[in-house]
């Protein structure tokens, strides 16, 4: 007779965890439009990682030949050549870097803040809530753009106050998300035997309220980085967003937009780039919502 290993409450938590990701990764896979914007995502990031190594910044990037100049788009170029003799299939492939790296770290400061705020409101409540809510509105009552413009004119126009002024733009959005989201959590029996038991509260936010709350705010994350994308590039169309001669796809449609009754490619390439990136992150974040919560797609 076979003897049975008993199962400790390490392994079965891992088991647990690896059956949930499981679940979630065949729930994903039922969706064809969410399957072809994640390889759309990370055919992206790899072109953004290769690029750095596969272009040379000054030669390829900078470096102007004005004798090539407006060549439109063959089989040398297949994405013709700017007003300076630039490739635009090389800057449009460079400049995933910029509007990829610009979209993430933006969503990163977003949701470190965002989230650390919604939750202390969440599980707190009371004058804490309301000051953190009250702090929200002010935000989100101003449009996006104009923030992000008066930050700029306020800190000076860089990529690293590019990621800033939009992180803090985007940051009552998660903060609303996290508070919803903990507030069914933070009354259930565990927690307040946790609290009981003495276990303080910064331990129970972080490893019990925390962990049950994350569903809303991964799918948040996903679509947040197609929105900071869209607004990195709304600001650089502006002139206001990463400096030129850096290859950003906004940058390279405010570049082109002077040229666009004999040269539309200029603006077509730049534009086309944004838009696949923007929908295929929105497709991912609607693949990750129906995955996570199939209820929702009923």
């Amino acid at each position: 007779m076979s003897e049975h290993r008993k199962i400790s409450a390490s392994e079965l938590k891992q088991y647990k965890k690896r059956s949930l990701l499981s679940e979630v990764w065949r729930n994903y896979k039922k969706n064809p439009s969410a399957m072809i914007a994640l390889f759309i995502v990370i055919a992206i990031v790899v072109i953004a990682i290769v690029s750095q190594f596969a272009f040379d910044y000054k030669a390829d990037i900078v470096q102007q030949n004005v004798r090539e100049k407006f060549i439109h788009p063959c089989a040398e170029h297949p994405f013709g050549t700017d007003n300076y003799g630039r490739d635009v299939l090389v800057r449009v492939l460079y400049g995933a870097r910029y509007s990829l790296s610009v979209g993430v770290v933006a969503v990163a400061i977003s949701c470190i803040l965002g989230v650390t705020l919604g939750l202390i409101a969440g599980y707190y409540g009371g004058f804490i809530e309301d000051f953190i809510l009250r702090f929200c509105e002010i935000f989100t009552g101003i449009p996006s753009i104009l923030m992000g413009v008066a930050l700029i004119s306020a800190f000076g126009q860089s990529i690293i106050v590019l990621m800033m002024a939009i992180g803090l733009v985007y940051t009552p959005m998660y903060c609303r998300t996290t508070r919803a989201a903990v507030m069914p959590v933070r009354d259930e029996e565990y927690i307040e035997a946790a609290r009981i038991a003495g276990v303080s509260d910064l331990k129970i936010m972080f490893s019990h309220v925390m962990p049950n709350a994350l569903s809303p705010i991964i799918v948040q994350v996903t679509m947040g980085v197609a929105s900071a994308i869209l607004t990195a590039s709304s600001l650089s169309f502006l002139g206001l967003g990463v400096p030129i001669p850096l290859p950003e796809w906004g940058a390279m449609l405010s570049e082109g937009r002077e040229f666009m009754r004999d040269h539309m490619y200029l603006t077509i390439f730049p534009g086309l780039a944004i838009m696949i990136t923007v929908l295929s992150f929105n497709l991912m974040g609607d693949g990750l919502r129906d995955a996570l919560d199939p209820k929702l797609k009923e």
